[in-house]
């Protein structure tokens, strides 16, 4: 008779078709189950951590439940990190683990579920009495809530008979909430009398499929368009597009935003990055919100309604038509296109070594059109997102900022590769977070094969911090690092490394591009980039930290 674990199998094999993670004796059964009696593929990682980064970046590229695995104990706790991440970044995931036994604990046992508990992911203890049901529940809560849970096998239960494989209910998920007609037209009113409107839309607005709505309502008011950095590349009309909003935008984009005089804000959270702290609109702006949070997620809202992103767009397309509303003519006054132009440096530092913001540029030019840029948390998110455009929400992943996190950008790679079988698989990953996840520069190199290039940003330090704390003072020898040999680490297992110290090294990425991806190798650019020349948006945490009536931030971002 099938046991407790194909019973748990049999439950997310109904809902997922990859399972990503390690294999250990608290798994083995279900790792077991998974291969032998469903259609599941298992991916292997070569850290635990690494298993929930790929399942979760693996749901941020394709829209499906992310399932991950490992044994328990130090297992599980090597899971931690990336699994408060996905609590953070409202990732549906499943960690199927293996626990303790029912007879009580053993030395290498901890309380998972007071720790899953800790990072907010509630966790299902499966019995010998329904897994599969259980199993469900515990699907059901991650994906209503958009949310991690953690579904736990106990050691003794593992290979417990559970009777036949039951059949599935179905799941009860909430259905799309509509607008209140009050916030509605109170949003209409404010739009249709706009003269400068612009709209901000976010990642949430990407997940309701709420694109071909926003395009609508910007046409009908004349409106440009911006988006938060996990929102890029949401809207049709690039010709209005002003780019990503705050510390990544463009000056004279963010300038632009700022002279609006009402901005509907849809799906996007407005955390501080996106806010610039504040500044992103001018004090007299109409600030107009719509998502599915209980109510306004920043003070600086004046109007609100909740609601689903899709509905609520198409609502006020109805409403704006029904008044005859007309554009206010201002985007066609201005160049969107050049307002969001970036600096590019002169190749080289005044220290001679690579200029990043040039180098951005050059391999955003070089870079297949069809691609998926993912990337790790650091000081260089400045650099890709500023100069690698993507062509969809669902093509851009920015992993561990939700948790203030570095060191899961090797792990990113599968999940997307996974995920998007076809296209290129792009890596933004900086040298101190690249050493913190190295175990898995191999997965990456062995799942993405010719359709991968990694990108480190190696300029010998934790740069956020020497920028920062450095320039408050502060001994840097704890933030500095040895110069690493990536390109030669790469090499070792499999891949093609690369050290670029010239823009002339950059080249080899534009022939790579040109060759066939079955026969090419997996592409590692060990870029020997200054420190010297910092981010935008970090030159503004730096003045936001240096106020002395601001509470000290976090030097990664925490995009929307």
């Amino acid at each position: 008779m099938p046991i407790v674990s194909a019973h748990v199998a049999h439950a997310l094999a109904a809902h997922s078709d990859v399972v990503f993670g390690v294999m250990g004796n608290g798994n083995a059964y279900l790792l077991d189950a998974v291969e032998r009696d469903t259609a599941m593929a298992f991916v292997a990682v070569r850290h635990e951590a690494g298993g929930v980064v790929a399942a979760d970046v693996h749901h941020r590229a394709s829209g499906r439940l992310a399932v991950a695995t490992a044994t328990y104990g130090a297992g599980f706790t090597n899971t931690l990190t990336p699994l408060a991440e996905a609590v953070q970044a409202r990732v549906p995931l499943v960690l199927v683990v293996g626990d303790e036994p029912t007879t009580g604990a053993r030395p290498w046992d901890v309380d998972q579920v007071a720790l899953a508990a800790a990072v907010g992911a509630r966790t299902w203890v499966v019995g010998v009495g329904d897994p599969a049901g259980a199993t469900i529940d515990a699907i059901e809560h991650a994906l209503a809530h958009r949310t991690a849970v953690v579904v736990a096998i106990p050691y003794d239960v593992a290979t417990a008979d559970a009777g036949s494989l039951p059949e599935l209910r179905a799941l009860a998920l909430p259905s799309p909430v509509p607008p209140a007609a009050s916030d509605v037209a109170a949003i209409v009113d404010a739009l249709a009398g706009a003269e400068r409107p612009v709209i901000l839309s976010g990642r949430g607005a990407w997940l309701a499929g709420a694109g071909a709505g926003i395009d609508a309502i910007a046409d009908a008011v004349g409106a440009l368009t911006t988006s938060s950095a996990l929102g890029r590349g949401l809207v049709a009309r690039d010709e209005h597009d002003l780019g990503v909003a705050g510390g990544f935008g463009a000056d004279a984009a963010m300038a632009l935003v700022h002279d609006a005089d009402v901005a509907l804000v849809v799906g996007a959270s407005l955390n501080q990055f996106t806010m610039r702290f504040g500044e992103l609109f001018a004090e007299d702006a109409r600030v107009l919100q719509v998502d599915v949070a209980e109510s306004a997620t920043n003070g600086r809202v004046d109007v609100y309604a909740r609601g689903d992103a899709a509905l609520t767009a198409q609502a006020i397309v109805d409403e704006l038509a029904a008044r005859g509303a007309t554009p206010s003519g201002w985007r066609e006054s201005v160049d969107a296109r050049a307002a969001r132009g970036r600096e590019r440096g002169d190749g080289a530092a005044s220290d001679g070594r690579l200029d990043p913001r040039s180098a951005a540029a050059r391999i955003g030019e070089l870079l297949p059109t069809d691609r998926v840029v993912v990337t790790d948390g650091g000081h260089f998110l400045g650099w890709s997102n500023m100069h690698w455009p993507v062509a969809s929400p669902d093509r851009h992943h920015m992993v561990g900022t939700a948790y203030q996190s570095i060191g899961l950008g090797f792990p990113s790679v599968p999940g997307a590769a996974v995920a998007h079988p076809d296209a290129t698989i792009v890596l933004a990953t900086g040298d101190g977070g690249g050493l913190m996840a190295l175990a898995d520069l191999e997965s990456a190199v062995r799942v993405a094969g010719g359709r991968g290039v990694a990108t480190v940003w190696n300029d010998a330090a934790y740069a956020a911090e020497t920028t920062l704390y450095g320039g408050k003072g502060l001994a840097q020898p704890p933030m500095l690092i040895p110069e690493v040999d990536f390109a030669g680490l790469a090499t070792a297992v499999g891949a093609e490394g690369v050290v670029v110290r010239t823009m002339a090294d950059l080249e080899r990425l534009g022939s790579w591009a040109a060759e066939d991806p079955a026969t090419r190798r997996f592409l590692l650019l060990d870029l020997r980039i200054s420190r010297e020349v910092v981010a935008p948006y970090q030159e503004e945490i730096m003045r936001v930290n240096q106020s002395p009536t601001r509470a000290e931030i976090a030097p990664e971002p925490v995009p929307a």
